[in-house]
C-alpha cells in the first residue's frame, strides 16, 4: 500500500511558496501585503473523492498522479481528510469487501462530512441498482449512522439524505448551511469560517446594498447581509438557489433576493441589453447598490462583466485562482485601488490557493 506524503514540518515551506506565486502574479498591481490565513496542516477537507481499484475479490482505495491515470496509488488513510473521514473509510471498505453486491463493479467512494460528523457517502457503479443492492445499502447506512447514497448510469439511490447540515460560526453567530451532494461548497471549513469572518469585516460599515455574483448555496451571502440594507445575489445552479433559499429560512436572513441567473445575463440585465422574465418581479432601480461582490469559477470574470463590476463604488473578489484574479484586477486597476487583499490556505499541499482582495474606486 502507498500512503499519499503529507507532513506537518513542510507546510510552513509549502504556504511560502505559494505566497510567493501570488506576489509575482501581482507584482504589477499595486496590492498592500496580504494576510495571511493559514489551514491545518491535517484534517482539514470536508470532502474527499476516492477511484475504487478492485483486484480479484478485494476492493481497495485507491489515486492517480496527474497524467498517470493507469497507474492507481492504493491507500489506506487519507490524511488531509477530516477525521470522521478517516474513521469511516476501513470501516467502509471492509463492509464491501465482504459482500459482492456492494463491491461489484463499484468504482468510485465519496465522503462528504461536517464539523459535526454527520456524513453522506457516495458510492458509485458500472451497473444497474437493484433491490438486493438496496437491502445491503440499507444496512450500511444504519451501520455506519451515515446517508448512502448510490449513483449509476440514469440512477440515484438515496438511503437518507443527500445533502449535510454545517454549521460555521462567523464573529459569534452560528450560521446554518444545507450543503447539497452533489452541489460545490468549500471544502476546508475551517478556512471557510476565516473567510466569512474577513468578508464580513471588511465590508463592515459600508452599507447601502449588495450586489453578488455566483452566490452558490449563499455561504457568503448569509454573513455578508448584515453589512448592508438589502442584498440581490444571483447564480445559475438550480440545486443551489434551492439551497441559498433554504438557507435564508434557516437562519432567519431576510433582506435577500436570490434569481436564477447566470452573471453575464444579470450583467446584461443591469445594461437594460433585453428585459429577463426571471427580473420581472425585481425592481432594479430600487436598489442602491454600493457593493458587488464576486466568487467566480476558475475562470475568473467575463469582460462585460469586468466591466460591469467597474461602476460599483467597491469590489469584493474572492477567487481561487490567482492567474484570472490578477488578470482581472489588471484589467480594473484604472477605475479601482486594491485595498485589501488576503492569502487563503483552502488547499494545502496542492497548488491551489484561494485569494480575497477589496477594490475601491479611485
Amino acid at each position: 500500500m502507498t500512503i499519499v506524503p503529507f507532513s506537518d514540518e513542510s507546510y510552513p515551506a509549502q504556504l511560502n511558496e505559494k505566497l510567493n506565486k501570488v506576489r509575482r502574479l501581482l507584482s504589477d498591481t499595486d496590492i498592500p501585503e496580504p494576510e495571511v490565513y493559514e489551514s491545518p496542516a491535517s484534517g482539514y477537507r470536508m470532502r474527499a473523492e476516492f477511484k475504487v481499484w478492485q483486484e480479484g475479490s478485494t476492493a481497495f482505495y485507491a489515486m492517480y498522479k496527474k497524467g498517470e491515470y493507469k497507474t492507481p496509488y492504493l491507500i489506506e488513510e487519507f490524511t488531509p481528510g477530516y477525521h470522521r473521514i478517516n474513521e469511516l473509510m476501513p470501516r467502509l471498505l471492509a463492509e464491501i469487501n465482504q459482500s459482492e453486491t456492494l463491491r461489484k463493479r463499484l468504482f468510485q467512494a465519496e465522503f462528504l462530512t461536517t464539523l459535526a460528523g454527520e456524513t453522506v457517502i457516495t458510492l458509485i457503479y458500472h451497473k444497474k441498482l437493484d433491490d438486493a443492492w438496496h437491502a445491503e445499502a440499507e444496512a450500511l447506512t444504519s451501520l455506519l449512522s451515515v446517508s448512502i447514497i448510490g449513483r449509476s448510469r440514469k440512477q440515484k439511490v438515496i438511503i437518507g439524505r443527500d445533502y449535510v447540515i454545517e454549521k460555521l460560526s462567523v464573529l459569534g453567530r452560528e450560521y446554518t448551511y444545507q450543503q447539497i451532494e452533489s452541489s460545490f461548497t468549500q471544502p476546508n471549513a475551517v478556512i471557510c469560517q476565516k473567510m466569512l469572518t474577513w468578508a464580513v469585516e471588511k465590508s463592515s460599515g459600508i452599507g447601502g446594498d449588495l450586489l453578488e455574483l455566483y452566490c452558490g448555496n449563499g455561504n457568503f451571502t448569509l454573513p455578508l447581509a448584515q453589512n448592508f440594507d438589502k442584498v440581490l445575489a444571483t447564480e445559475i445552479s438550480k440545486v443551489s438557489v434551492n439551497s441559498a433559499l433554504y438557507n435564508m429560512r434557516e437562519n432567519n436572513v431576510e433582506n435577500i433576493n436570490v434569481v436564477r441567473m447566470s452573471s453575464e445575463d444579470f450583467s446584461q440585465a443591469l445594461d437594460n441589453v433585453r428585459p429577463f422574465r426571471r427580473l420581472k418581479d425585481i425592481a432594479l432601480e430600487d436598489y442602491n447598490f454600493t457593493t458587488i461582490f464576486v466568487d467566480p469559477p476558475r475562470a475568473g470574470l467575463d469582460e462585460h462583466t469586468t466591466e460591469v463590476a467597474k461602476r460599483f463604488q467597491n469590489i469584493m473578489y474572492i477567487s481561487c485562482n490567482p492567474e484570472t484574479m490578477a488578470r482581472d484586477i489588471q484589467a480594473m486597476s484604472a477605475s479601482h485601488k486594491v485595498v485589501e487583499f488576503a492569502v487563503f490556505d483552502q488547499f494545502p499541499f496542492t497548488d491551489h490557493i484561494e485569494c480575497g482582495a477589496v477594490l475601491m474606486k479611485r
